[in-house]
């Protein structure tokens, strides 16, 4: 279907393969695209609304940037409400993230919200959705754009949106199972610094504690065993490739909150000091970089 395939993180989901994204917290279709153009192995950018700065209106301008960049839109709800999945999935995203899960029948609720009926209880008529699955020819071809109309969306998004939801919670760690058997639910992600503040073993030093360790592992075998994906956010693309090879799908490898301050520190560092001094700066910085979620 066109849908599908114009949805790229679906598609390499669904082929096993694994997918490396790029997280956005700041507002800007410039840096939107530039950001998506840095690398023609990015996949899918987060549209980060729970913990970025990124309003209603500068969403719906960055899903249309990504989706223009051949990027797969992936937006982070600030919550598991109802009409912030609506919100989203109008905008056009190619799926979703859901923050902080607690329960199967929450899980339920969000895939309920995400599709249109017999399947779920979606409401129909936005103007915007169609236009991201839009797919371009290569530069030069003479082949024809493929069109996504409203009635291919009505039809197809059911089977074509992603439908990710965030394990960072003791109780959903509880009902991992019953979760990840949850028709619809696409994608188990690890919110590995909520993770452990919210089992006891927060993550303060480059060192996580063996039962946070345990626990992100469970989230990818769960996924796993139930044949959908497992996903995990990562401060590094060495960190994203490691959890790669470990088996999960979908791991973010930059965000925009990491990188500025760690280039333009970086950059400063050399400026001030001398090659040997920098150097010696940026391996502190890189060490330190992993104590938290941007860095810090």
């Amino acid at each position: 279907m066109a849908m599908q395939s114009a949805n790229r993180l679906q598609t390499a989901l669904k082929s096993k393969s694994p997918t490396f994204g790029a997280w956005q917290m700041l507002p800007g279709t410039n840096l939107c695209r530039a950001i998506c153009r840095s690398s023609s192995s990015i996949d899918w950018l987060l549209i980060d609304q729970e913990h970025g700065n990124i309003s209603d209106d500068s969403m719906h301008e960055l899903v249309a940037a990504a989706a223009a960049c051949g990027v797969s839109p992936i937006v982070r709800v600030p919550d598991a409400q109802h009409w912030m999945i609506k919100r989203a999935l109008d905008a056009g995203a190619h799926g979703i993230l859901v923050p902080l899960l607690q329960t199967a029948k929450q899980a339920q609720d969000i895939v309920s919200w995400s599709k249109f009926p017999p399947q779920g209880t979606r409401g129909f008529g936005s103007p915007f959705s169609m236009e991201k699955f839009v797919q371009q020819p290569p530069l030069g071809s003479t082949s024809a754009v493929k069109e996504v109309s409203s009635i291919d969306y009505l039809k197809q998004a059911n089977s074509s949106l992603v439908i990710a939801v965030q394990i960072e919670t003791s109780s959903a760690l509880a009902e991992l199972d019953a979760i990840a058997a949850v028709p619809g639910i696409d994608v188990l992600f690890v919110g590995p610094f909520d993770l452990g503040n919210n089992i006891g073993h927060p993550i303060v030093s480059a060192t996580r504690d063996p039962e946070l360790v345990e626990a992100i592992a469970s989230v990818q075998k769960a996924a796993e065993k139930n044949g959908i994906s497992s996903g995990i956010y990562c401060n590094s693309g060495e960190e994203a490739r490691s959890y790669a090879d470990k088996g999960f799908g979908m791991c973010s490898a930059m965000t925009d909150m990491v990188a500025v301050p760690k280039a333009f520190g970086q950059a400063f560092e050399a400026a001030k000091g001398s090659y040997v001094h920098a150097g010696v700066q940026g391996i502190k910085k890189g060490v330190e970089a992993v104590s938290g979620p941007y860095g810090k």
